[in-house]
């Protein structure tokens, strides 16, 4: 189900999301200017404990009207509130993102981090302050594939991999912090712990493509 900020989720009038020749593909060929139309796609049921491993890379150039913060940006949005949840100002669902990015040739720029629009998690036993945090992976260019995992165990265990390795892990997401705007305060019940929900892939202004996308349902105990 595509949700593009300002419209009813299900409506994606501009074509954002598609398919081409085979690839998944988050294109703004229909937009003027991106006018902070966040997008999500959501796969259509509720998940808690489950593999996921995508095969992605940006293309082309960012929409004009995108921030300068999204270039070769998105992100993989897990534990996510329902898209029917979300009102039509919404920017960005409830979840914890994994956050896609590449360099720009300016230095490390990380794939795989983590960000946190209206949750909380713990980072080492402890609770993490910052909106994103890095991981450890290398920087990947524009243009180049990518593979990463993440190993999503309900609220106990969060690990993402790239490149087969372990570059991040985390535990006990939870409902909290800012970074969120116009969601239904119902929605939005601090401290709620985070023990499952929808998967997103995410159009945040720049051209991305994916050519995998994998998901195993697991056992909780596993």
């Amino acid at each position: 189900t595509p949700r593009i900020r300002y419209s009813p989720a299900g409506v994606d009038s501009l074509g954002t999301f598609r398919v081409e020749d085979g690839l998944l593909t988050v294109s703004y060929e229909g937009y003027d200017t991106f006018g902070d139309r966040f997008g999500h796609l959501f796969f259509d049921r509720r998940l808690s404990s489950y593999d996921l491993r995508v095969e992605y890379r940006f293309v082309g150039e960012q929409v004009e009207g995108g921030e300068g913060w999204a270039r070769a940006n998105s992100g993989i949005m897990i534990h996510a509130q329902s898209p029917v949840s979300m009102p039509p100002e919404q920017d960005f669902p409830i979840s914890v993102e994994a956050q896609l990015l590449a360099g720009l040739g300016e230095g490390d720029r990380p794939t795989a981090n983590v960000c946190t629009p209206g949750t909380e998690i713990d980072l080492g036993g402890e609770q993490a302050v910052p909106h994103c945090i890095e991981s450890s992976s290398r920087t990947f260019g524009l243009g180049e594939w990518v593979t990463v995992e993440l190993v999503v165990r309900g609220d106990s265990l969060i690990a993402h991999l790239v490149e087969g390795d372990t570059v991040l892990a985390y535990a006990h997401p939870r409902v909290g912090g800012g970074v969120v705007n116009g969601y239904d305060p119902e929605a939005k019940i601090d401290g709620t712990p985070l023990t499952g929900g929808y998967i997103a892939l995410q159009s945040e202004s720049h051209p991305i493509q994916f050519r995998r996308v994998w998901l195993r349902e697991v056992p909780p105990s596993r």
